[in-house]
């Protein structure tokens, strides 16, 4: 199963419908795609699937739905165990962005997090997962697949967020502000953090 999500409406992907017979079923081989997102953005339905009864074929068939973007990006915390979080037309997100030619998925996500933030120093501790998400550009929608992985750096010195990116703040933030942070942030990132990684180990 996959989840592809339209602003905060995730759309399943996958090849057992029988758990959600209260949604919305489409055939992904017949759907017409963009008009099903332009009805969730327009919030005409919500509690959408799209259905192929072959497990084997249901990746392939969901990457052809749409021109897709690889990216990448980090969850990074520092030595105090705080999260980074980049601000963005309005949201919290985490730091990430396109792969370039020749770049593994790995150097991408550090090159971008160095890059949206200022942070040096970082290693990859670990493998998150992906998300999908759609986006518009130049008026033609696309699909957004960004690998993430956890991150950790030594790194104290000062921040600098990447202005020419839309990025107007880049913070630490502790576990209780992280959580206030993802009630302001998108659906997909807030599925990133697992719940015992944001319970205070003070307790």
């Amino acid at each position: 199963m996959y989840k592809v999500f339209v602003k905060e409406v995730a759309i399943i992907v996958t090849s057992d419908k029988s758990s959600f017979k209260d949604h919305h079923i489409f055939n992904i081989k017949k759907v017409n795609f963009e008009e099903l997102v332009k009805q969730i953005e327009n919030k005409e339905i919500t509690d959408v699937v799209l259905y192929s009864k072959n497990e084997s074929k249901l990746l392939k068939r969901l990457h052809k739905l749409l021109p897709i973007v690889i990216a990448a990006g980090g969850l990074v915390l520092n030595q105090d165990n705080d999260f980074l979080f980049i601000h963005r037309n309005g949201k919290w997100d985490l730091p990430k962005g396109k792969a370039e030619d020749g770049e593994t998925i790995e150097q991408t996500s550090i090159r971008e997090v160095e890059e949206e933030t200022g942070v040096r120093n970082l290693q990859i501790n670990n493998y998150l997962g992906h998300t999908y998400h759609t986006f518009s550009r130049k008026g033609k929608l696309k699909l957004k697949l960004t690998h993430w992985f956890i991150m950790e750096t030594d790194f104290n010195k000062k921040l600098k967020p990447q202005k020419k990116e839309g990025i107007d703040k880049a913070v630490w933030f502790n576990k209780k502000e992280a959580i206030l942070a993802l009630k302001e942030s998108y659906a997909n990132i807030r599925e990133l953090f697992p719940e015992d990684m944001l319970v205070d180990d003070r307790r």
